[in-house]
């Protein structure tokens, strides 16, 4: 399981390029477009931030980026800059001529979806190729990753812009507070990094929270094939159900203690404890149980 904080000498003069580039005013009010709430549309306005995640992302010429929510084309721009296609999903139909006018030019197909609803197979041209990228709307984001995780053998990577908080559960370790079902979920077959925070300043409008940019990739070798991902998730969303009691009330009358044991796994501990191993050893009790 591979997990990468924003703790390297990288990152860390990114993070701190991007702080100050937006302590200075680098963000710039869009015009055109009024963001609506419903949407959740916070658009990324500071240059410094969009250059910061294009070079994170280091799009190449061959590459099939699909953009998620792209908004008013800022880092869309930014990301044909290296010649690569781009297929973009915005749900949005007010900034869709905007949009066809900026790249008319430019390999660009453009999908008026909501995407939560998308076929993301459909834009795959082969095996693990769709680059997915994406300044995602706080109130989807969490929904938006379970699904892009069912669709991961056409998926090379995923770059993100996600409220920090969510950032922190992608990337937590066991012991971690944050560490979870959504955790789980995705590092039982993805690799995450945080790459770098970003400032509220950096948005028009601001949001109220820390925003972060963060790094999926699909492992190329399955972990534990025989643990199905299914059972997994029944398995954690149980085990996290009430975070602050112990794995023998939250899983009372599915597995009892002496299976637990055998594992073992303390049954009065809580499953934030538990390692990745261990919660996949678990799941695999429970076709023996009724749910």
């Amino acid at each position: 399981m591979k997990v990468v904080a924003r703790s390297t000498t990288a990152s860390s003069k990114i993070q701190s390029s991007v702080a100050k580039a937006s302590r200075r005013g680098g963000a710039s009010r869009p015009k055109t477009h009024a963001p609506r709430k419903r949407f959740g549309q916070n658009f990324l306005v500071d240059q410094s931030v969009i250059s910061a995640i294009a070079r994170a992302i280091n799009p190449h010429k061959d590459d099939n980026i699909v953009e998620i929510g792209p908004g008013q084309g800022a880092l869309t721009d930014a990301l044909f800059e290296s010649g690569c296609t781009i297929k973009a999903i915005e749900i949005d139909r007010d900034l869709q001529s905007q949009l066809r006018v900026m790249f008319f030019n430019r390999d660009f197909t453009l999908f008026n979806y909501d995407a939560l609803k998308f076929n993301f197979n459909e834009l795959s041209n082969g095996a693990h190729d769709l680059r997915i990228v994406g300044n995602l709307p706080y109130n989807i984001s969490t929904p938006l990753i379970f699904k892009l995780l069912t669709h991961l053998p056409v998926i090379s990577d995923m770059h993100f812009m996600l409220q920090k908080e969510v950032v922190d559960r992608l990337a937590a370790l066991p012991g971690n507070k944050h560490w979870g079902r959504l955790s789980v979920m995705t590092q039982v077959d993805c690799d995450v990094e945080h790459l770098f925070d970003v400032p509220p300043e950096a948005f028009y409008p601001q949001p109220k929270v820390q925003s972060a940019i963060v790094r999926l990739t699909p492992k190329m070798t399955a972990h534990r094939t025989e643990c199905s991902r299914e059972e997994l998730g029944k398995l954690v969303q149980l085990a996290f159900s009430q975070r602050r009691k112990t794995l023998r009330n939250n899983l009372r009358g599915v597995i009892d203690d002496a299976v637990m044991q055998r594992l073992g796994i303390d049954p009065a501990c809580r499953a934030e404890t538990l390692t990745l191993d261990q919660l996949m050893d678990l799941s695999l009790e429970l076709p023996q149980a009724a749910i």
